[in-house]
């Protein structure tokens, strides 16, 4: 299904994320605090990391707009730069950090999923990879990673559905062993706890 026809989708890069940080950084707590990443987000975090965005190199937003209000958002940078500690994990698999771009996370609207903005994001993130040169030349790979759940776990929600079949379906595969860690506070916790993320590719 083709992106909702009332929705914009623009690329910003630069001092051209500023001005969408603290829409970008609500609109991530509110989308985040659902299942799987039950994120209780700091929105001076979330400004934090976004503002970093404006001057890492090659880095991208893509915003999603209806009307003046952002409804999605998903971020991208190259690897090396956005998740350095990511880097050693690479290496160990015998790929080389500086030739892959890392699509950060998404965030949509329940208003908004299933018209076609999931594509659009990573469309815009890729064709942005192609686009940039890293220290070893062009990228060669896009990766990002997703929460590890239990199938178990009672806080799933009944009748939910892992994006998987969606990533595979757009090329991307499940690189077994290639897990990192990323660290937060969830919703009802009291304090943070280490969770474990599996990294999916693919070949540019």
């Amino acid at each position: 299904m083709p992106p909702d026809a009332t929705v914009r989708i623009e690329d910003l890069t630069g001092s051209a994320i500023l001005p969408a940080v603290g829409d970008v950084a609500r609109l991530r707590i509110e989308v985040f605090c659902e299942w799987p990443y039950l994120y209780d987000g700091s929105l001076d975090y979330e400004r934090t990391y976004l503002a970093g965005l404006s001057t890492a190199k090659d880095a991208l937003i893509v915003a999603a707009w209806d009307g003046t209000r952002i409804v999605g958002a998903a971020t991208a940078a190259p690897l090396a730069g956005h998740t350095s500690e990511f880097a050693v994990l690479f290496r160990a698999h015998g790929l080389d950090p500086d030739r892959i771009f890392y699509c950060g996370e998404s965030v949509l609207l329940p208003a908004y999923r299933g018209s076609g903005l999931g594509h659009a994001f990573f469309d815009r993130r890729e064709a942005h990879a192609r686009r940039c040169t890293g220290p070893a030349g062009a990228f060669t790979h896009v990766a990002f990673c997703a929460v590890v759940r239990a199938d178990e776990d009672s806080r799933r929600p009944p009748g939910y559905r892992p994006l998987d079949a969606f990533w595979s379906k757009r090329g991307y595969r499940h690189v077994a062993g290639l897990l990192g860690s990323y660290t937060w506070k969830e919703m009802g916790a009291r304090a943070e706890t280490e969770k474990s993320m599996q990294f999916w590719m693919k070949p540019l």
